[in-house]
């Protein structure tokens, strides 16, 4: 049986995952998310290739990196994940330019075992400040191993392009209006898009509602209101699109957080 679990604290979300027949569908986060898995194999593809997690494997993504996700097979899968914003891990490692992990894989037993503290501990509701203290043990951690500051920037007309998303995000994409910003046919303009960001303008535009919802549970815990501000048709909209990204409905989300 699927199980998914969500707790907060500390700014950082972490999930507890049973996956048996569920499947991510094509997404991305924009914290870093980074995972252990525990039980099974995670697949998933990342970047155009195809990734395999083994037991004690430490899964990496960094923010807006589009990938899937699932069990190899019928024996199913357990891991961890936390989810970090970007702005926060910067503030810990103090540094102010956006760094990259290198590798999307590894199998670091240090790194691991922090990464499994800090997930616990939030899972578990310990206190902020215990979750604060083991964020940056695995912060310290990630620096010795894993992040590397080799960023390819967005060009202008893509950052440009994300921006008119994100502040349509209520109304129904509007590709024609974009494109004719930008000065690029529609299919210029999709294939440019998914160039740079492994993920087609659509799938990023429900993506960023997704993410937008997400933010807004958290915040107000009004379901019905944020049905209404991310432009979803009715409740079960949502729930149907959120759930092909955080394995859980909405409402789900919202009561593991309450």
């Amino acid at each position: 049986m699927d199980k998914f679990i969500y707790k907060k604290s500390a700014g950082i979300t972490a999930l507890s995952a049973s996956i048996s027949d569920f499947a991510y569908k094509k997404h991305s986060h924009k914290e870093y998310a980074i995972g252990v898995t525990l039980r099974g194999i995670q697949h998933y593809n990342l970047d155009g290739s195809l990734q395999l997690s083994y037991p004690k494997g430490v899964m990496l993504f960094n923010p807006e990196q589009a990938h899937d996700g699932m069990a190899h097979d019928e024996a199913g899968l357990d891991y961890v994940m936390l989810y970090i914003e970007p702005q926060l891990l910067l503030e810990v490692i103090e540094k102010k330019d956006i760094v990259r992990f290198s590798t999307p894989i590894v199998y670091d037993y240090r790194l691991e075992q922090r990464i499994l503290s800090l997930s616990n501990a939030i899972l578990s509701e310990k206190d902020e400040a215990l979750c604060s203290e083991l964020l940056l043990s695995l912060t310290d951690s990630l620096i010795q191993t894993n992040l590397s500051t080799d960023y390819k920037k967005d060009n202008a007309l893509i950052r440009k392009a994300k921006d008119m998303l994100h502040t349509n995000l209520e109304n129904v994409l509007k590709l024609d209006e974009i494109c004719k910003e930008l000065d690029l046919s529609k299919f210029q303009f999709i294939r440019l898009f998914k160039a740079h960001t492994g993920i087609s303008p659509y799938q990023y535009f429900l993506n960023c509602k997704i993410e937008r919802a997400k933010q807004l549970i958290e915040k107000n815990g009004d379901i019905y209101s944020v049905v209404a501000e991310c432009g979803f048709v009715d409740l079960s909209h949502l729930n149907k699109h959120f759930k092909s990204v955080y394995g859980t409905t909405a409402f789900e989300y919202m009561s593991h957080l309450n």
